[in-house]
């Protein structure tokens, strides 16, 4: 197995693809990991979420990342973290980027069920107030693993 350093062209390549990745956060020194729906695009990721303890530590500390992988098999995969910094995006004073969160989001499946939903396991038919985040990228890494069995087929299309 070969494993290879991703361009930053190649995770955001991947990361447009991409529609479920694990958020990480902190606070108090306790590291926090969720899964979340997202969509991509150069400098930013864009989430619809309700308030709860991710928003309430991203709050207090906006430093994040977020893991994507793809796991074909042991020896086959891609792996590409996300660092950036927390922007909840209020209305009205972020109405615009809340609507092209909205359009972005919109084109995947039901992008809106696993944050709506899983609240209101929690709290019946209350009311449910959506919540549009976006990171702002710092830095993005990434990894491919390439099995043997996958290079030879790869040697013999070239």
């Amino acid at each position: 197995m070969e494993i290879n350093e991703m361009t930053q062209k190649e995770c955001g390549a991947f990361l447009a693809t991409a529609s479920l990745g694990r958020l990480a956060c902190s606070f108090d020194n306790q590291p926090y990991v969720v899964p979340i729906y997202f969509v991509y695009e150069p400098d930013y990721i864009y989430v619809l979420s309700t308030f709860g303890q991710k928003t309430e530590w991203m709050r207090a500390n906006p430093k994040v990342c977020l893991e994507v992988d793809e796991i074909t098999s042991q020896s086959q995969w891609m792996s590409v973290i996300a660092s950036g910094r927390y922007q909840e995006l209020p209305e009205p004073q972020y109405t615009a980027e809340r609507e092209h969160a909205r359009r972005l989001l919109g084109k995947r499946y039901q992008w809106w069920q696993n944050a709506l939903g899983e609240r209101q396991l929690r709290l019946g038919d209350d009311l449910i107030t959506p919540l549009f985040f976006r990171i702002h990228i710092d830095s993005m890494t990434g990894l491919r693993a390439i099995g043997e069995s996958a290079e030879c087929g790869k040697a013999s299309l070239e």
